[in-house]
């Protein structure tokens, strides 16, 4: 009688296998590391920082995270591009990341949404990848000498490592640069019902999900670009104010520094989402240190030091608040802590409409772990309307 697992094993031997192209393209570090690979997306080479994900999915929104802005991207899951892509997965207007690197970009991805393939969708927007990379190497290797200049460069197959390295370590890192004011709008939005509660958006580079997520709870949301004075704030009558996510070093953006100190001097409801988190920190005279490797990915669990309860996190960050820095004797507390480091992960006050967290609440890696805090900032604003009504300031 035949064997099952010889029969099964003649017919995988049969199948035609994907042409795969020789190594034509290099990623190249500032350290003198060098990985080769084959280039995909666009035809052109890219320079940034070098940092890892570990989320498994999501592959597009990583692509538009404006908090990659400068940055080259390595995915830890191997098979990234496997249900292709479509319309309505951008979190931005475009793709920031400057490069991505994947063990194997799927060629023919398969789900009803899809409309296309990862290598075409960098394509059209002039981002180069390349595969067949050691990813899992690399990303050891990130971990081991941390975030560091990088450059992919295609039609490499001939150049030498050294000539590679040199073009790495010329590469600009995006805390160098004004990288905020390259991922915010320009111009004012205003998104959902004219009745709900008023909540006004602080674009350092939102994702579309943190404005989707409040407008499904009946917001009326007023997006403004970074760099916005806390006047012009103001005098959008806004309810509740949020400080978005966004790219580079918080130490760097002192211009953001009085719009958070006039919003929590003037008792309106305040949320700070990861660099909304950071200016919050540097607002009230704590301070903020670069991460070796950062936090990036779908899978950080967090404790809330009040209650003791751990939920999963999705990250993006390259930089942390320092917790000794933060003044616990003006009623501050370091209220939540992510439990791989010991890093602080969200801010609270004892009497302050104040809340603050380092990670993606509009992300689902849970999958709705941190969704609820959408409606705990909504409830504060409708606590401060409701004793505002009242006569009570």
């Amino acid at each position: 009688m035949p064997d099952p697992a010889i029969e099964a094993h003649a017919t995988r031997s049969l199948r035609p296998r994907r042409y795969r192209p020789p190594a034509d393209a290099a990623l190249a570090l500032a350290d003198g590391r060098v990985f080769r690979g084959r280039s995909f997306g666009a035809r052109t080479g890219g320079v940034g920082e070098a940092v890892f994900t570990t989320t498994m999915v999501g592959y597009q929104e990583v692509c538009t995270d404006p908090s990659f802005r400068g940055q080259i991207v390595c995915m830890t899951y191997p098979l990234i591009g496997n249900y292709g892509v479509n319309d309505d997965d951008d979190e931005s207007r475009q793709p920031w990341v400057a490069g991505l690197v994947v063990r194997e970009a799927c060629a023919d991805p398969s789900h009803a949404r899809s409309i296309g393939t990862i290598d075409g969708y960098l394509r059209r927007h002039r981002v180069p990848g390349i595969e067949g990379v050691d990813t899992r190497a690399l990303t050891r290797h990130i971990r081991e000498v941390g975030d560091t200049r990088a450059a992919i460069v295609v039609d490499a197959a001939n150049v030498p490592d050294d000539e590679l390295v040199n073009i790495a370590r010329s590469a600009p890192l995006p805390g160098e640069r004004d990288v905020v004011g390259e991922v915010a709008a320009s111009e004012i939005e205003e998104v959902g019902p004219s009745d709900g509660p008023h909540i006004v958006v602080v674009d350092c580079g939102v994702k579309r999900n943190i404005v989707r997520s409040l407008v499904k709870r009946g917001a009326r949301v007023t997006i403004v670009p970074f760099g916005a004075s806390y006047r012009e704030i103001e005098a959008l009558g806004a309810e509740g104010i949020i400080v978005s996510p966004g790219p580079g070093d918080p130490a760097a953006l002192d211009v953001g520094l009085d719009v958070v100190r006039g919003v929590v001097g003037s008792g309106t409801p305040y949320f700070g989402i990861c660099l909304g988190h950071q200016l919050l920190a540097r607002s009230i005279g704590a301070t903020t240190a670069k991460l070796k490797f950062g936090h990036r990915g779908g899978n950080h669990p967090v404790r809330d030091e009040r209650t003791g309860s751990v939920t999963i996190t999705s990250q993006n960050h390259g930089y942390q608040v320092e917790a000794g820095s933060v003044p616990t004797g003006a009623g501050w507390d370091v209220a939540l802590v992510n439990l791989n480091d010991g890093s602080v992960e969200g801010l609270a006050h004892r009497t302050l409409l104040v809340m603050s967290v380092q990670f993606h609440p509009e992300s689902s890696p849970g999958p709705l772990d941190n969704d609820g805090l959408f409606d705990r900032f909504l409830g504060m604003v409708a606590a401060r309307s409701k004793d505002t009504a009242g006569g009570v300031r």
